[in-house]
């Protein structure tokens, strides 16, 4: 997946994660592309959206509060945040918003 998200009509959720890499891959790029397949097979998943320069932005789209509940409990992704934590970020940040209102131009 690239480029802007196709989402719904509002209201839909975006989980907005920034972060902070420490040197070298170490596995990250494999794990960052399995997440993101497997974050599109979790139920309530609508897409994502992805940056990185510096700092990493990465902003998931979800259709509730429940489905990301429910993600942040898969298995896999808690061992990836575990791995995170003890190898790949030197800082991060989660923020969880409602969206209530999106507009553009183009395919997005």
């Amino acid at each position: 997946m690239s480029g802007i998200a196709i989402t719904p009509e509002p209201p839909y959720y975006a989980v907005i994660f920034t972060s902070e890499r420490t040197d070298g891959d170490n596995g990250y790029a494999e794990m960052a592309d399995e997440m993101e397949r497997l974050a599109s097979l979790q139920p309530g998943f609508l897409g994502v959206e992805s940056a990185r320069q510096g700092v990493g932005i990465t902003v998931s789209f979800w259709e509730s509060l429940e489905a990301i509940q429910k993600w942040k409990q898969n298995e896999r992704h808690l061992m990836a945040q575990r791995k995170g934590r003890s190898d790949w970020y030197l800082a991060y940040k989660t923020r969880i918003c409602k969206v209530e209102r999106d507009y553009g131009f183009g395919n997005g």
